[in-house]
């Protein structure tokens, strides 16, 4: 297939401006090397390994399996006991990785060393003025979350459809969309309304090559755009997951004055890793976006890729058509 350019496929050397979400628990080789070596940009995420050297065997694999460019997400929150993030940092330079997606909290901390070792760092934000702050402190492109996104929306509430060209007005690096993206439909809104690409997080989920339980990607290709749930609202730390009896409750409890202590338990990764490891879809929490609605069977990643350009091209070519372009 002829590739799909834009600034951010040209930054990167990739042939499409299609991107992988960095998922947790979910960006292992198989599923990024399957994007890359069809022309997107696959993401292995850091975190997803337990430790800095099962990184660096988890980026050998991804190697073996593809020759394409293809990089990895290094999620950084705060945390009383945070991850060891300068030994996973220097996995990733030592692996001789050249692109990684930073998440969560301010990239700052980590451009000196990123700078240094050649790698450009993709930043995903769910707001302008976060997007803004990351071009300031160097970052080579932009991930924006819309509102639909599955996972942290950020709390401005604002959707694609606003966010994506209010971006692109505040911006001079390239960057890309992410939140409300399956299809090649909406991989042609988001160039149109000035982005260079879109990230797609739920639609890669439901792949073959996806490594959680086919009870969950069924779960995805059922479930329509109302079916998530927004927790942790009260608490100004807003999440997009699956809607469940898990995830119901967690709303009715908050909603009703409790506070963290009182859903912990039912929050916890090691239940939400319980979904996704034995297809118990009532055993914790998991992130889902709105775009489920939009899913309706479980491709290859590579054809995902393709397909999505494809579709892509002809939207495009369909509008200039109807109005004489």
């Amino acid at each position: 297939m002829t590739a799909l350019r834009t600034p951010f496929t040209e930054l990167l050397g990739i042939e499409h401006p299609v991107v992988q979400g960095g998922m947790m628990w979910v960006g292992r080789a198989e599923l990024a090397a399957a994007v890359s070596e069809a022309g997107g940009l696959g993401l292995v995420t850091a975190l997803t390994q337990p430790t800095p050297a099962d990184l660096a065997a988890e980026i050998a694999r991804t190697r073996k399996l593809t020759d394409k460019p293809f990089g990895v997400n290094l999620t950084t929150l705060p945390s009383i006991n945070p991850p060891p993030y300068d030994e996973y940092r220097r996995a990733i330079v030592d692996s001789g990785v050249t692109i990684v997606e930073t998440a969560g909290s301010s990239p700052e901390p980590h451009m000196d060393f990123f700078h240094e070792h050649g790698v450009r760092v993709i930043h995903k934000c769910t707001s302008v003025r976060h997007a803004v702050k990351a071009e300031r402190v160097g970052v080579a492109a932009v991930s924006i979350d819309g509102f639909e996104c599955a996972g942290h929306p950020g709390e401005d509430d604002i959707p694609g459809l606003v966010l994506v060209p209010a971006t692109a007005d505040a911006l001079s690096i390239p960057f890309i969309a992410s939140g409300g993206f399956a299809d090649g439909r909406g991989l042609a809104a988001a160039l149109v309304l000035g982005a260079d690409g879109v990230n797609m997080g739920t639609r890669f989920l439901c792949s073959a090559e996806s490594p959680i339980a086919e009870e969950v990607k069924r779960r995805i290709v059922a479930a329509t755009e109302l079916d998530t749930n927004l927790i942790f609202r009260p608490l100004r730390n807003t999440a997009r997951v699956a809607k469940n009896a898990v995830s119901d409750e967690v709303v009715r409890i908050l909603n009703g004055g409790g506070s963290f202590p009182d859903v912990r338990d039912l929050v916890a990764g090691s239940r939400g890793r319980r979904v996704f490891d034995e297809g118990d879809l009532e055993a914790g929490i998991w992130s889902a976006g709105l775009v489920q609605g939009l899913i309706h069977d479980v491709p290859p990643a590579g054809e995902i890729v393709t397909r999505v350009v494809r579709e892509a091209r002809a939207a495009l070519g369909a509008v200039l058509a109807k109005f004489g372009g």
